[in-house]
């Protein structure tokens, strides 16, 4: 008897539970997008039978903790959130709930229109030209902004190059170029890029742009010197 009372009242939890997860459909219409993490990274809000999920940082189904009506637990940021409408733009926002009482409210990832991209949306329909002037962009505003370090871009080209991804490789080392014209690395990296592409002319080209700001590339001069005969 003891048994079957626990798991009636395991089942009745169960679907109160389930219950509390679903949301209403003007709520869903309303946070249903993506939203701006970063410069260059997104949170995307989806729903499945009402019930609220997460795409962010390559997990493709977060599922937050519903708390109340209005705010959710992510245990993968470790935050609470809630949607709300920034009184200053009347754009919606995910917002993480302030962790002190009587804290400031901040707006922190916006809500984006369809028509709005991230660069790196650019770059996956090889849309390079606009995925470019969209790092440049970002580059103005804060050059110091993670999204566009040097050390990235290569790491990501070279991942494309592994992967005899060619064309997004010398794509992704040429804007990285175009962030720091005055490093001799990035060329030395879209001279490598090239070479195993089989362009031995532009491979040729870049080592020299290489050398030309680091003499002590020795690499590159043997490479140059192998090229070449």
């Amino acid at each position: 008897m003891k048994l079957k009372f626990f798991l009636s009242i395991f089942a009745i939890l169960l679907i109160i539970s389930c219950k509390d997860a679903k949301n209403s459909n003007d709520f869903i219409k309303a946070t249903t997008g993506r939203y701006l993490y970063n410069s260059d990274e997104l949170i995307e809000v989806y729903f499945k039978e009402n019930i609220l999920f997460l795409k962010w940082r390559g997990a493709t189904a977060i599922k937050p903790l519903k708390v109340n009506d209005t705010t959710f637990f992510v245990k993968e940021m470790n935050e609470k959130i809630q949607f709300l409408k920034n009184p200053a733009n009347k754009k919606e926002y995910i917002v993480l709930v302030p962790k002190e009482k009587g804290k400031k409210i901040i707006f922190n990832y916006r809500k984006l229109s369809n028509s709005e991209k991230i660069p790196s949306e650019y770059l996956k329909k090889d849309e390079y030209n606009k995925a470019l002037q969209a790092y440049l962009t970002i580059q103005k505003k804060d050059s110091l902004d993670s999204a566009i370090t040097e050390n990235n871009f290569n790491s990501f080209g070279y991942k494309e190059l592994r992967k005899k991804n060619f064309k997004k490789a010398i794509q992704l080392f040429s804007i990285n170029i175009a962030l720091y014209p005055n490093s001799s690395n990035v060329y030395d990296s879209l001279a490598e890029a090239y070479m195993k592409k089989g362009d031995t002319a532009q491979a040729i080209i870049n080592y020299k742009k290489s050398l030309a700001l680091d003499s002590g590339n020795k690499r590159a001069k043997r490479t140059i010197k192998r090229l070449t005969k």
